[in-house]
């Protein structure tokens, strides 16, 4: 197991380059090359809008989940209390960052801290898959979620952000044997998602074939990870390799309807790089079940638990318009309209 106090510098790390430091992908997350027709008879009032929804039988206020973003460290722990308090506020879904350094740690209070500040939504528990190719088994995926109470285990993928760190975990050999070996004998569903350069049709065809429940496609046009880890390290070498990297990926628009187009029945999270309610309003025309935002909320929960209710109200507004306009009254309407795709 490597340094508890060495992962998380890195967790620590990371938030800081997040807050501080440009590392945007040089892809945009594609929804802009979508549009709707616009309704101008919408033959409804604004306020007639509903955008609650159902996730795995969870009953949301609002098709958002927060993304998996940190935790671990006494700033990731303040940052998960802030979004806790908003989701639960909000009744919305709430992924949390990976609990490898918790695991590791013995830091077990934290996690049913976080339980009791959301005792009623949906939560989500997190490991990275590879960490079942590094000691991790069947039993510290059941303490991950035993940990938060949760409501599912998010496996995260991330085999290009390991290759960029110096001290990296790349062996990811057979995983396949092992998620799947985790979905039939976890007693909660199992999501497995990208971390930043999104999944393809045919791994989430895979993945759903190994057990898989829900795809969160988390895809390109957000927060870069290898950009992230370019400003982490010091290694000139590994500097200029995570520079080239800054425009890879599958945008998440794309990522999003080539998934929905294998699957059709599987619940799929739109996340990377949705930036408001009209993007919001896109994945779900596209294919997805719920949108995942990450750095605005990052950002806000920084901040307070009530500055990060404003945003998710603010979403949830521009939501809630632009299905106005659209002509659609609730989230099944809204999944129904073809939208119009221009070429780049």
């Amino acid at each position: 197991m490597a340094d508890l106090s060495d992962i998380q510098k890195r967790k620590n790390d990371h938030i800081d380059i997040t807050l501080k430091k440009d590392v945007r992908s040089a892809l945009d997350n594609g929804f802009d090359l979508f549009s709707f027709q616009h309704c101008a008879l919408p033959e409804m009032d604004l306020t007639e809008v509903t955008i609650n929804n159902v996730f795995l039988n969870y009953q949301l206020n609002a098709p958002i989940i927060i993304s998996s973003m940190t935790g671990g460290t006494a700033e990731g722990d303040r940052i998960n209390r802030n979004l806790a308090e908003a989701a639960q506020e909000k009744q919305i879904a709430m992924g949390i960052g990976s609990q490898r350094a918790q695991i590791e740690s013995g830091r077990r209070t934290k996690g049913t801290q976080l339980r009791k500040i959301a005792p009623t939504i949906p939560l989500f528990a997190n490991l990275g898959a590879v960490q079942l190719n590094y000691g991790f088994s069947i039993e510290e995926c059941k303490e991950a979620v035993d940990l938060i109470e949760a409501n599912g285990l998010i496996l995260h993928l991330n085999p290009l952000q390991e290759a960029l760190q110096r001290e990296g975990q790349t062996n990811f050999k057979e995983l396949s044997v092992k998620i799947e070996q985790i979905c039939s004998e976890l007693n909660v569903p199992v999501i497995v998602k990208e971390v930043g350069w999104g999944i393809s049709a045919s791994i989430a065809r895979h993945l759903v074939n190994l057990g898989v429940s829900v795809i969160d496609v988390a895809g390109a046009g957000g927060t870069s990870w290898s950009e992230v880890e370019k400003f982490r390290t010091s290694d000139e070498r590994l500097i200029e390799i995570s520079s080239k990297f800054k425009d890879w990926g599958i945008p998440t628009a794309f990522a999003v309807r080539d998934v929905r187009t294998v699957l059709t029945d599987i619940p799929i999270i739109a996340s990377g790089g949705l930036r408001n309610g009209l993007d919001l309003a896109k994945a779900i025309a596209l294919g997805a079940t719920i949108g995942g935002f990450a750095g605005r909320l990052l950002k806000a929960a920084t901040q307070s638990t009530d500055r990060v209710i404003e945003i998710i109200d603010q979403i949830s507004l521009e939501l809630r318009i632009t299905m106005f306009a659209a002509g659609a009254r609730n989230i099944k309407e809204l999944s129904k309209i073809t939208l119009n795709f221009r070429e780049r």
